[in-house]
Formats: structure tokens, sequence, C-alpha cells
């Protein structure tokens, strides 16, 4: 089969069914002991002190000047607080971690080794993994069983993830198999990403973000919450400022390498942090562009004739009145 019919056919399973990406390699923590919501309040954007057994948050992780370190997922399975994260922001969440630990009841144990975590995306996600009724909840989760072993099924906007213990990680993949899924790449569950317009960490995120100009607030800040580090510049920005920059979808006249400068005139208002080749939408990318170039700007691509237009998040939405 060749490249094109194998990406039409990845993009056909989670279009209509549930394409399978083994993402095990991201990076996983675990808070135990009496203090370990109240800490981790005191480090993170969002309310984790409100979740209950079965909920989760996602959330940023920030300097005390408000740009992140790091973007993780936080759940609550009623005996831990379980921390999934992006594998290159890893290591920083770590050791701000351990370092801000000190005079609290907590317990940081290490789980990217001894976990698996497979991703299901596609409208039978939920069912071929044996949890229909999952509730609709972003990071709601429960356990259930496959393929003889306990997991845990986790909700995502695009289907659900399934976190295992390392060495059941081939048994449940190949219940999954067998239930219906169809494996597909890591480079197809991004175009999803793209199109969705999610950012992600080593691309659109980095230390150099804050919050809002990536499009988080909605997601991952709580702005009821009690005090976090970092707090004071991201309330402010929200409630007295203006970003100098947004995340933005790009709808490519033509595919061009991640890096290429955007221009405005003669002034570069961005660069290209994502791209791929929609099958919906044909080649899209992301990126952080100033504010100046607003939705239906029509960019120049670095120094040659690719146009890029400023579209709306996620592809496909109507413009905003």
């Amino acid at each position: 089969m060749s490249a094109v019919n194998t990406a039409t056919s990845e993009h056909v399973a989670i279009a209509e069914g549930a394409g399978l990406v083994d993402r095990s390699e991201r990076g996983k923590l675990a808070l135990t002991g009496a203090d370990a919501k109240e800490f981790l309040a005191g480090q993170v954007t969002n309310d984790v002190v409100g979740l209950e057994a079965g909920d989760g948050c996602y959330a940023a992780l920030l300097t005390p000047k408000g740009r992140m370190l790091g973007d993780l997922r936080v759940l609550d399975t009623g005996d831990e607080l379980l921390l999934d994260m992006d594998r290159e922001a890893l290591q920083a969440i770590f050791d701000v971690i351990r370092r801000a630990t000190i005079g609290f009841a907590v317990e940081l144990h290490k789980r990217t080794l001894q976990r698996g975590l497979l991703t299901l995306a596609g409208p039978r996600a939920r069912a071929i993994a044996g949890a229909a009724d999952l509730p609709a909840t972003e990071h709601a989760h429960r356990v259930v069983t496959i393929g003889g072993a306990q997991v845990r099924v986790i909700a995502t906007d695009v289907g659900v993830d399934v976190l295992t213990l390392a060495e059941d990680t081939d048994a449940v993949r190949d219940a999954l198999l067998a239930a219906g899924a169809e494996p597909v790449s890591a480079a197809t569950l991004d175009v999803l990403r793209v199109e969705n317009g999610r950012p992600r960490w080593g691309a659109e995120l980095d230390e150099t973000v804050i919050p809002q100009e990536a499009g988080l607030n909605d997601r991952a800040v709580s702005f009821t919450k009690g005090c976090y580090v970092g707090q004071e510049t991201v309330a402010r920005l929200h409630w007295k400022g203006k970003p100098n920059r947004h995340l933005r979808g790009l709808q490519l006249s033509e595919p061009v390498p991640v890096g290429a400068a955007l221009f405005l005139g003669e002034r570069e208002v961005g660069r290209l942090t994502s791209v791929v080749d929609s099958p919906a939408h044909g080649p899209v990318g992301l990126a952080l562009v100033r504010r100046e170039a607003g939705v239906g700007e029509v960019l120049r691509v670095g120094d040659g004739d690719v146009t890029a237009t400023v579209a709306e998040l996620p592809f496909g939405l109507p413009p905003a009145a």
C-alpha cells in the first residue's frame, strides 16, 4: 500500500472508527500524601482542590513571571494525583515539584516507565474501550478491564486515552485491535491536533509563552482559585491587558517547513510552529502571531510566493460575527 493510501486509510479510521496510537513515551508522575492537593494547587494554574475521584483537569506550571514551564493533565484517582505531560516537559516539571515539596506531607513518584498510554481517537473509541458510559467531560476517567488487565480510561477531546501498567500494554493494545481499533501513526494524530487548534509543548508552547497567548485560559486557568506561582502576571493580563500575540490557524497555499517566518507587509509577525496536510482543509498550520495579523489577513511565508491566510480555530469554524 502506498504512503498516500496508508495516510488516507488512517484518516478514515479516525473519522469513522477509532485509530490507535501508542504514546507510552509521555511523561508521568504521581503525588501522594495528605497535602497533595493543597501543594499542587499552589503550583499549577487550574483548580485541583475541587477535583474528586474520577475527575481531572488540564493545567500549566509557570515561572514567577507567568511564563510556561510545562502543561500537564491532572487526574484524581482517589488514592493519588496522576500527572501526565509531554516527555519534553517532564524534567522541568519534576524538578520544580521536587524542590517545592519541602514542608508539605507530599511524596513525588516517577511513573513514566511504569505506565503505558494508548490513545484511541475517533467516534468508536469509547465503545471499543468498553467505556461507552464514561462522562463526556474531558479528563473524566474510570477503571475498566481490557485484555484481562485493569486500566484507566480517560476522556479526551478526540476519544479516550487508556492508561495501563507497562507490562500490560501489549496485551491491552492487542485487545483493542481485536475489538476494532486500527493502528495509525502519531503523524495522523497530529493532523487531528492541528485541525482542532490544540497547542503542543515543544511546538506552540515553550518557556516564552504566557497561557493567554496560546488560548489556554478557558482550558487551563482558574480565576477563582487560590494563589499559585505566576498568578499575578496571568491575572493582570486577563483583566487589564491584551496579549501581543495569539495562537492562530494558518491556511497555507502550499506546504512549507515548520519555522518559516510569517510577514504582514514587511513586518515579521510570527513563525509557523506546526504544519500538516489535512484531508479536510489541505495544508494548514499553527502559529503564535502578533495581534495586528487578524483573522482573514493574508500573510507572506518566508521569501517566496507561498501565502498563509489567518483562520479561526478550530479549522472549519465559521468566522466570528
